[in-house]
């Protein structure tokens, strides 16, 4: 067991973790006088967590993995964002805003 005084403790704080996790314990004092201990922790040994181990149980039919119906991804590819008529698979941008122009200033050399 190794004693020291507070001042010591945290001057040489990372020594004397280092000798706690070679299983040392180190006593720190108050004027001569035991006022706390460090010893190291002893750690428990962790399985992995069970997989669905919750109170809720469910299951997914066969139909979960059946392809999506036509109507329903058509919904999806409709509205705003893309062009009506569109499936979404062409690679046609969309019509944009004409650009106005824009002067730019020539700065004066310094």
């Amino acid at each position: 067991m190794i004693m020291v005084n507070i001042h010591e403790a945290k001057a040489k704080l990372s020594e004397y973790l280092e000798a706690i996790a070679r299983g040392e314990r180190v006593l720190i004092c108050k004027r001569n006088r035991p006022i706390a201990e460090l010893k190291r922790i002893e750690e428990k040994p962790r399985a992995p967590r069970p997989i669905g181990g919750g109170p809720h149980r469910f299951s997914l039919p066969d139909s979960f993995f059946e392809p999506m119906p036509d109507e329903f991804l058509g919904a999806f590819e409709q509205g705003p964002v893309f062009p009506p008529g569109g499936s979404g698979t062409d690679q046609s941008p969309l019509p944009r805003a004409p650009r106005e122009s824009v002067r730019r200033r020539r700065r004066a050399p310094r």
